[in-house]
């Protein structure tokens, strides 16, 4: 088990070049495919707090759920928002990163390397060929 848990979806290129900093600090995390094994209310209300962001922070906006139940609205509650989340994992933004150092929802991706406890091993660039680490593993920017 790895001191590193991804809350991932690998159809989001972002949380597919998530994935891949976290391996090049040398890390295997424990994977969670948040669509298929959801997060429980009390962990998703954890994730919230080590974040520290609001629920409204962590609604993924561009999928059907979200125009569907009208959470465009502010009338929701922060718990009707968790509920819809928990309904809808789809709704939850991703890749949520936890690391000793952090909770993080790491948009865009290389916001992981804030958290990372190993520093990155080498080059890196992200899927559509921008370029993030040097072959030091020194970010680029």
């Amino acid at each position: 088990m790895s001191d590193i848990i991804i809350y991932h979806n690998p159809a989001c290129g972002t949380s597919r070049n998530t994935l891949a900093l976290i391996r090049n600090s040398g890390v295997e995390p424990d994977v969670i495919h948040y669509l298929e094994t959801p997060p429980s209310r009390a962990t998703l209300v954890q994730l919230i707090a080590d974040m520290e962001i609001s629920p409204r922070a962590l609604l993924r906006q561009n999928v059907p759920p979200y125009e569907a139940l009208g959470l465009a609205e502010e009338r929701f509650s922060d718990d009707e928002l968790i509920d819809a989340m928990l309904v809808h994992p789809l709704l939850i933004n991703r890749p949520i990163v936890v690391t000793p150092l952090g909770t993080r929802l790491c948009r865009p991706s290389e916001q992981v390397l804030d958290i990372l406890p190993d520093p990155p091993k080498g080059a890196f660039a992200k899927e559509d060929g921008e370029p993030l680490l040097d072959t030091e593993g020194k970010r680029l920017k």
